[in-house]
């Protein structure tokens, strides 16, 4: 049933779900919104992604190309739960945006289709909720469509993801006779008939009674396998009663053992309603995950989600919009309140919140206050960037901010007018103050600048924000690889003295550096220790000859290209009684480490990325052939859905241009996907 929206600005946290939405790029996660915020009354007229009229994707190259490229937050309420939702993007070049929505997540939905089932960006969005332990429901969607099969689509949640897949409905009907669904929990039916409003609900159809009734006990058994007191049930009674097999579902998902499956067709509006109560049911409540963890002054503190703690949220997206600056906020502790003077942690600096908005997409409703728990928008703080952690003056804390992504891509831009100039410099930097997956440098021998990015697409909208949302005439260059660095054999006993004198006090350190190759996936990929004994460098030098060598790392011999995957080693070093001092080994850790690294041996590093191509089986043949003279690796084939899937590891240069030449290829049906798998060693070629 439709429900109003709840006005209150101080709900009870039991009743608050913060979630996102999850998927492979094309699963409708967009769609699946919009469905939301219709069968919540947020809405009342249904938007379609085709139509460029859906609330989320707002942004105008959104609706041009008919993908979600930034989050969007909204909010409505069911069942007198307060829903704050955020609709992610699903391709692979806008997972940051994904990463920090999740840092402030307490639940998501995970969206499939029903046709293809688990795919290559589900898998990744999946491994961030994991390493962000967000618990999980999924909706297989498309129900409708030519092909669809929930029970295959169960099966590779199963045989593809970390989890155990407990499917709670059984669909009515396949493809387009799919009419509705049997709920396994209840069971009863639930059906929709064409332009509906709601379902209906009703008892199970007689011919699928006997299936029920069998899935109803395969549920039960593989609760009862995965939860003590279903177990105990189980075994006394023979099966579980409603309540028990609920209470049962609910503690699985939110431990994050196993996920709900609930199956649908977000397009033509059923199974929105069932997938509701599920959030409701089974995912947590802001009381029903960890209190959050900080830093202090004092070392670790941990804020409880409670009203009357003391306020600390964390920033984890800011937007240029009409109204002002929006940052958006996660508030884990403490009351915010209109005009409240608030302290950003991270940079020191006092901000005032102006405005707090409540945010549907792009359009926002003023709030006096708001509270733990809640997700919101405000207006006021002027240098908060995402990651920034806003608190309260008299009771300051550090969270922990989400991990940014080392960009892969490069173009180089320029204003056509030289007038431009300054505007083009003002434009880049708002564009990586709002996206920190994007950067921005001066290239030092032709004097370019230089923007970086997470893939092809990622840098074309960049470029594109800068011509429509700055109204700049800019060109862009052909996209260049990030490369690396690293050191393929060490040297050891690597002696520098660093002495300066030029009147006045001098400058005085010498060191003895190891440098070695980390061993692959060992560490962060710079590791720094020191064996000096006997006081030879004293602990805070010590320190500064780190901070040199971390310096000395942002260019390397081969072709100034940052260096990674080594550990160096301070075995000795001396000290002048007068100028020693922590600038003059830090000036010899730089260019200490700088001269050891001319003297190994180097190995050039390009970025790869994992390949998936899906095509007509006549055309694998081509593919791997085209994929091998890429410098491709193939490391499987498989049928999938009446077509062949296959994945390689490629350099990622060798895919620019790749989407034309795959359609040329044949005859405009194969697709592909491709996301960063590290770094391999470049060829001498290269």
């Amino acid at each position: 049933m439709r429900t109003e929206r709840l006005h209150s600005t101080q709900p009870d946290l039991t009743t608050v779900r913060n979630l996102g939405i999850l998927a492979h790029v094309d699963a409708g996660k967009t769609t699946v919104t919009e469905r939301v915020l219709y069968a919540t009354g947020t809405i009342h007229r249904r938007g379609e992604v085709h139509q460029g009229t859906t609330v989320t994707d707002f942004d105008p190259q959104e609706r041009d190309r008919g993908i979600t490229i930034f989050a969007a937050a909204v909010s409505c309420a069911w069942a007198g739960h307060r829903i704050n939702l955020i609709d992610t993007p699903g391709h692979v070049d806008f997972a940051d945006e994904v990463e920090r929505s999740l840092r402030v997540l307490d639940g998501a939905v995970a969206v499939f289709d029903a046709v293809a089932g688990v795919e290559p960006q589900s898998e990744a969005v999946w491994r961030q909720a994991d390493r962000h332990g967000v618990p999980r429901i999924a909706f297989v969607n498309k129900l409708d469509r030519t092909g669809a099969d929930f029970d295959a689509a169960v099966a590779s949640i199963r045989d593809r993801l970390p989890t155990v897949p407990l499917a709670v409905q059984l669909p009515i009907g396949r493809e387009g006779g799919f009419t509705g669904v049997v709920d396994l929990v209840r069971m009863t039916a639930l059906l929709w008939a064409d332009g509906a409003e709601a379902p209906v609900r009703a008892e199970v159809p007689a011919e699928l009674r006997a299936e029920a009734a069998l899935r109803r006990r395969q549920l039960e058994e593989t609760v009862t396998e995965l939860h003590p007191a279903a177990f105990d049930e189980y075994c006394t009674a023979g099966e579980l009663a409603e309540p028990t097999l609920a209470a049962a579902l609910r503690d699985l998902t939110r431990e994050g053992k196993a996920v709900v499956v609930l199956g649908g067709s977000a397009y033509r509006n059923r199974g929105v309603e069932p997938l509701l109560d599920a959030v409701v049911a089974y995912l947590p409540s802001p009381l029903d995950v960890p209190p959050v963890r900080g830093t202090t002054g004092d070392g670790d503190a941990v804020r409880p989600p409670d009203p009357a703690a003391p306020f600390a949220g964390l920033v984890f997206k800011v937007q240029a919009a009409p109204t002002g600056r929006l940052s958006y906020l996660r508030i884990y502790s403490g009351t915010l309140r209109k005009g409240d003077t608030v302290l950003d942690t991270t940079t020191g600096r006092t901000e005032r919140a102006a405005r707090i908005l409540r945010v549907r997409a792009d359009r926002h409703t003023d709030l006096p206050e708001a509270v733990a728990g809640d997700i919101v928008a405000l207006i006021g703080p002027k240098a908060a960037r995402p990651g920034a952690t806003l608190a309260a003056p008299a009771a300051p804390l550090v969270l922990e901010p989400p991990r940014t992504a080392d960009p892969v891509v490069s173009v180089a831009v320029e204003a056509k007018l030289g007038a431009d100039t300054d505007r083009l410099a003002a434009a880049l930097a708002r564009l990586t103050e709002e996206d920190p997956s994007l950067t921005v440098r001066s290239d030092r021998e032709t004097g370019q600048t230089v923007l970086s990015g997470m893939g092809e697409l990622h840098l074309e909208v960049a470029v594109e924000t800068l011509r429509r949302a700055h109204g700049l005439e800019v060109t862009a260059g052909r996209p260049q690889v990030a490369y690396r660095e690293t050191v393929g054999r060490g040297v050891t006993g690597r002696v520098h003295r660093h002495v300066k004198q030029d009147g006045g006090a001098g400058q005085f350190a010498q060191l003895v550096l190891d440098v070695e190759p980390l061993p692959v996936g060992d560490g962060p990929g710079f590791e720094f220790r020191s064996t000096v004994t006997g006081g030879r460098v004293p602990a805070e030098y010590v320190r500064a000859v780190e901070a040199g060598c971390r310096d000395a790392l942002v260019d390397g011999p081969l072709g100034g290209h940052p260096v990674t995957g080594l550990r160096v080693t301070l075995t000795d070093g001396a000290t002048h009684v007068k100028d020693s001092s922590e600038l003059a080994f830090r000036t010899a850790g730089r260019n200490g480490l700088r001269e050891a690294l001319r003297a190994c041996a180097m190995v050039l590093l390009e970025p790869v990325a994992e390949v998936t191509v899906t095509v007509p089986e006549e055309a694998v043949g081509a593919v791997i052939g085209d994929l091998s003279a890429r410098r491709g690796r193939v490391t499987g084939s498989a049928v999938r859905a009446g077509t062949s899937v296959v994945t390689a590891t490629v350099p990622l240069v060798e895919l620019f241009g790749y989407a034309t030449r795959l359609r040329s290829r044949t005859q405009g049906r194969g697709t592909f996907t491709a996301r960063p798998d590290g770094y391999a060693p470049a060829p001498s070629s290269v």
